[in-house]
């Protein structure tokens, strides 16, 4: 079985262009807690996966990576946005939401 090759663009112009987009977190664990759950984007805020790690290894990620932490006005585009796709506008689903807000 041949050994499988990744394949990356390591130029420098390339490097330097990923690195100059900003990277995003929000964190949604308590303070203290046994891992930190956050949401980590680059570019937008609105598209980020969710990641857990020790506090420690958190730390480092975040100095690595030179993150910023989101805005409120981020997060709260953000939860709309989820919001949307959890219940939809004007549905039966989102009245049934709205109501019991």
């Amino acid at each position: 079985m041949p050994d499988l090759q990744l394949h990356t663009n390591t130029t420098s112009k390339a490097r330097s262009s990923f690195e100059r987009l900003t990277k995003y977190i929000r964190v949604r664990s308590d303070a203290g807690a046994r891992f930190v759950e956050f949401d980590f984007a680059i570019g937008d805020p609105s598209l980020f996966v969710e990641l857990i790690m020790p506090p420690g290894a958190f730390e480092a990620f975040c100095k690595n990576n030179h993150v910023i932490h989101m805005t409120d006005e981020q997060m709260a585009e953000v939860d709309a946005e989820l919001q949307k796709w959890r219940y939809g506008e004007d549905t039966l689903m989102s009245r049934n939401h709205n109501r019991s807000a």
